[in-house]
């Protein structure tokens, strides 16, 4: 695959940095470069040689998508953008390659398949289940839909790491049930489906293995990190009491990976990715 004919775009974010990673000869494009929710910069954008759209911008803060300038930013950067990149795709005969989440759920089910019906419980959710709408409409397109994802950046892991190394004994939530999803293996599966050339349309991916708590991962992440913490399971509606602009989040967030494994990729099991990230971590 030519690297030189896929353009990046979110390159400084978690999944980002990967995907720059594992093509340093691509284009790359962040929200300073390029401002996907206008469509007339994208227009005039220069699209030579482009064979390879990787959509990895998005709005992220949960929380403040609730708010009503978050919920602005959201619908632009999440909505608006992949849809502009969606027509762009379709002009110039453009595979797009998109990177969704399992909040386009409301977690009803123990386990989501690529095709449940949408049915997000929050605004940050609603405006990503309307960008898949978009970018569905663009022939040649790959919608991978991940979980909790873990990467270079600020996220639970870190987090967890950080209250544990100050000798902080957290509370943490034990009814949000799902899977790790580390940027290390989004990347490979993003290689794995352009390079294989397989059946476009919609993908889960997270990591395998048993799905568990963010409590259970927390009590995972200190014993590996040999830290003594302990943990205090606490409901999300606890854990949030007395918050405000809280979006609701959905309780089971597993993703069915029959289909990716069909295609021919196996993920790797989280606990052993979550072993190498925490390795990683100490020793820097």
């Amino acid at each position: 695959m030519n690297e030189q004919a896929i353009l990046i775009i979110g390159a400084n974010g978690q999944l980002g940095k990967a995907l720059k990673a594992q093509y340093p000869h691509a284009r790359t494009a962040d929200h300073s470069e390029l401002d996907i929710s206008n469509f007339d910069q994208l227009d005039n954008y220069d699209w030579s040689g482009i064979k390879i759209i990787i959509n990895a911008a998005a709005y992220t803060n949960v929380d403040g998508a609730e708010t009503a300038e978050g919920r602005i930013a959201a619908w632009q950067a999440n909505a608006v953008g992949p849809r502009n990149l969606a027509i762009l795709s379709t002009k110039h005969d453009i595979a797009l390659f998109h990177i969704s989440t399992d909040y386009v759920f409301d977690g009803t089910q123990k386990v989501h398949t690529e095709d449940e019906p949408f049915s997000p419980l929050s605004a940050y959710g609603a405006s990503k289940a309307a960008g898949d709408i978009a970018v569905s409409t663009t022939p040649k397109h790959y919608i991978l839909r991940t979980s909790w994802l873990i990467g270079d950046g600020k996220n639970f892991v870190r987090t967890m790491l950080e209250l544990g190394k100050k000798g902080i004994n957290p509370s943490v939530v034990n009814d949000q049930i799902g899977r790790l999803t580390f940027t290390s293996e989004s990347m490979k599966a993003v290689d794995y489906l352009l390079n294989s050339q397989a059946q476009y349309g919609t993908y889960n991916l997270s990591n395998e293995g048993e799905p568990v708590s963010w409590a259970a991962i927390t009590r995972v992440i200190f014993k590996a990190a040999g830290l003594l913490n302990t943990v205090t399971d606490v409901s999300t509606k606890e854990y949030y009491q007395g918050k405000e602009n809280i979006a609701p989040r959905p309780l089971q967030s597993t993703l069915d990976l029959s289909k990716i494994r069909v295609a021919g990729f196996v993920p790797r099991d989280w606990q052993d990715d979550l072993a190498d990230y925490i390795k990683k971590e100490l020793n820097t």
